[in-house]
């Protein structure tokens, strides 16, 4: 059934059923929005889809509220908000929609679902706060800072308000798919270049790229570093060890760090050498050839075995 209706409650608005929004308006962009608390449009019917509000979680009915006693869980007991209840029911549609190949659907629905709708769903309903002084930088409070001002007098200044903020919502959506979707495709060539670097512990790649994922699914624990062309030079990476934080499996080596030029030529010995970040997790050479032989002296030092004075063991 193409719904006639998408209907969410009026008042302030909160991240969920902005996000809900983003995803039905492109499923059914025929729909007219109604933003209402009253009876006759929040109660289930054939020609709409009612959402964030109206009691009840009923797919069958179209009508997808959370606030209600025995409100819908996820299967390991985390509360769903009805942006996360809209995912379920029309993600799949949705990625469909976007023309993202038949075989990623469930993978980036998968991840889309774990790294974006979840933690909405969760600060939604108050089972997680984010504290410290990037709290008021997630993507729910910025999103709550497009809300009129309270004093604001004008009564369609909530719908205006819903509506501007409606389409910056949608571009975090549809970048983090599309981020999802490129580290797919980004596994197919990283694979390859695996295959190629076999043993050797640096991986190149013909261009910039996720990489991280596949070298991980891949068990290429051998690796240290990553080297690939940029816009005018060549780029030397590191690898990190995890999802989350900045260590990484081998710095660059120290003496190279904050250097550029001249200065970073003399300290590797290598003709080309361009830049080194001060914090040695990238790097950068004028040419491919350049590039490599700074990534066998950092391997060489990554990789040399400390020898203590006095230990025969």
């Amino acid at each position: 059934m193409i719904p006639d209706f998408l209907v969410t409650h009026s008042g302030g608005f909160h991240a969920d059923e902005l996000l809900s929004s983003v995803i039905l308006t492109r499923l059914f962009p025929q729909a007219r929005l109604i933003r209402s608390r009253a009876p006759e449009w929040i109660t289930a019917g054939l020609d709409r889809i009612v959402y964030d509000v109206g009691g009840l979680y009923d797919a069958a009915a179209q009508i997808y509220d959370h606030h209600q006693r025995g409100a819908p869980l996820r299967e390991d007991g985390q509360p769903y908000s009805s942006f996360g209840l809209i995912w379920k029911h029309y993600g799949r549609d949705y990625l469909a929609s976007s023309n993202l190949p038949e075989a990623h659907i469930e993978v980036v629905h998968a991840s889309f679902d774990m790294s974006f709708v979840l933690p909405i769903d969760l600060v939604d309903n108050g089972a997680f706060s984010p504290s410290g002084p990037l709290a008021g930088l997630t993507l729910p409070a910025l999103l709550e800072t497009l809300k009129p001002d309270f004093d604001e007098r004008d009564p369609a200044a909530e719908d205006r308000a819903f509506h501007a903020s409606l389409s910056i919502a949608r571009s975090f959506v549809e970048a983090s798919i599309a981020r999802s979707a490129a580290k797919l495709r980004a596994e197919a060539v990283v694979s390859r270049a695996i295959a190629a670097a076999g043993q050797g512990r640096v991986l190149e790649l013909p261009m910039g790229m996720p990489f991280r994922p596949a070298i991980m699914k891949a068990g290429a624990d051998h690796l240290l570093f990553v080297v690939h062309p940029r816009d005018k030079d060549w780029c030397l990476t590191t690898i990190r060890r995890g999802d989350d934080g900045f260590e990484v499996r081998a710095d660059l080596p120290a003496a190279w760090a904050g250097l550029s030029n001249g200065d970073l030529e003399a300290a590797c010995g290598v003709e080309g050498a361009s830049f080194c970040h001060n914090g040695r997790f990238v790097a950068a050479a004028r040419t491919r050839e350049a590039a490599l032989a700074m990534a066998e002296l950092a391997v060489k030092e990554a990789t040399a075995v400390v020898v203590v004075p006095g230990d025969m063991s």
